[in-house]
């Protein structure tokens, strides 16, 4: 293969504080070693991207032209990402597509023509050149489509309960639960026995959820939200939450309820229960502080979490375990569903700007790049 020509999403911070997203090309030189060229078919477009893609830039007001858009930052947010500013970085975590071109060895070799998904960044390219080591072979009746999203939802969805085996908890809680993580969480729960407490934002959001088999679903705008969730907690006996929401008080709300559940029909305590009880926030659909009022006593903790560095804390057998749950699984548990499907030019019109994101949950897109 000689050098091959590839358009690409760039998002560049300038000096002057304005983000610049743009089309750009590049070339890609003909592999070599382990390298394979992937034809990309299918990108989802996650919130982890949008946080690199836009992050706070006020895209109401932004400029929009063919392929190209220019955006205020706030000051801000201009001061803490310094460090990136004039680097002009490529999107997009995940993907799946054809291998078209292969270096000369053999593991890069045996992939030629076959459909792969991979989590190598800068996915948001008609092409991209990743390591023939890091990716996952599709089923061969399996679509790009069908596994454009089959690392970071699947994979977070399984680090959840392993990371609860882990820290010995028995159930889990998860915020944002009607998304399509939630739901992919909801359907390993089920099939895997572990009581799960969903906790989602809108009564259409709690039947979608009933219909598919939760049995605990809580919506946090209704005015019985703090009951409900009590009551969930004593049912399940969770101690162990993840929160996609990160802002607001939803945390330290979760972490009372958890004190109550511990605490009712024991002698008081000045420190609260010795139930051991874990928040970790993984996302941020609400970029605001995260307010905890300290009404859980003192075995708490609260911390991140995230997958990369999750799945380098455990053993190489655990992620390969959980990768093959996610192959043999890929249509049915780990099945993602989407919104629309937008190509690279239409990924930087206005409307469909505005609209992805929005990060409503369970609206995710699809980027086709070659549509």
């Amino acid at each position: 293969m000689s050098e091959m020509r590839s358009r690409r999403i760039l998002t560049t911070l300038q000096e002057d504080g304005r983000l610049v997203v743009e089309l750009a090309e590049e070339n890609l030189p003909a592999p070599t070693g382990h390298d394979i060229v992937v034809r990309v078919e299918a990108a989802p477009i996650n919130p982890s991207d949008l946080a690199l893609l836009f992050g706070p830039a006020d895209l109401e007001n932004a400029e929009y032209f063919d392929g190209h858009i220019i955006a205020p930052m706030p000051e801000g947010a201009r001061r803490a990402m310094a460090a990136r500013v004039g680097q002009a970085m490529p999107v997009g975590n995940e993907g799946a597509g054809t291998v078209v071109a292969a270096g000369e060895a053999a593991d890069a070799q045996a992939l030629l023509g076959k459909t792969i998904a991979c989590v190598a960044g800068g996915m948001f390219a008609q092409y991209r050149t990743v390591d023939a080591r890091s990716v996952i072979v599709l089923p061969d009746d399996a679509t790009a489509e069908q596994g454009a999203s089959a690392f970071v939802n699947p994979l977070t969805a399984l680090g959840f309960v392993e990371t609860m085996k882990r820290d010995g908890h028995n159930a889990i809680v998860h915020t944002a639960a009607a998304s399509n993580l939630g739901q992919m969480l909801l359907r390993i729960t089920k099939d895997d026995g572990i009581p799960l407490v969903n906790i989602v934002r809108s009564p259409a959001q709690v039947a979608m959820l009933k219909d598919m088999g939760a049995e605990h679903v809580v919506d946090s705008s209704s005015e019985g939200f703090a009951q409900d969730l009590k009551a969930a907690l004593k049912a399940t006996g969770a101690t162990l939450a993840f929160d996609a929401i990160g802002g607001g008080p939803l945390v330290g709300r979760i972490l009372h309820a958890m004190e109550q559940v511990a605490s009712d029909g024991q002698d008081y305590n000045r420190y609260g229960s010795n139930s051991r009880k874990q928040a970790y926030i993984y996302g941020a659909l609400d970029t605001g502080p995260t307010i905890l009022n300290r009404n859980f006593g003192f075995s708490w903790s609260v911390g991140g979490w995230l997958l990369f560095p999750f799945l380098q804390s455990v053993d190489a057998h655990v992620v390969e375990r959980m990768r093959d749950r996610v192959r043999s699984e890929l249509t049915t548990t780990f099945a993602s569903h989407y919104k629309a499907r937008i190509s690279l030019e239409d990924a930087l019109t206005r409307d469909a700007v505005l609209t992805y994101n929005a990060r409503r949950t369970g609206q995710k897109y699809l980027l086709l790049p070659h549509g």
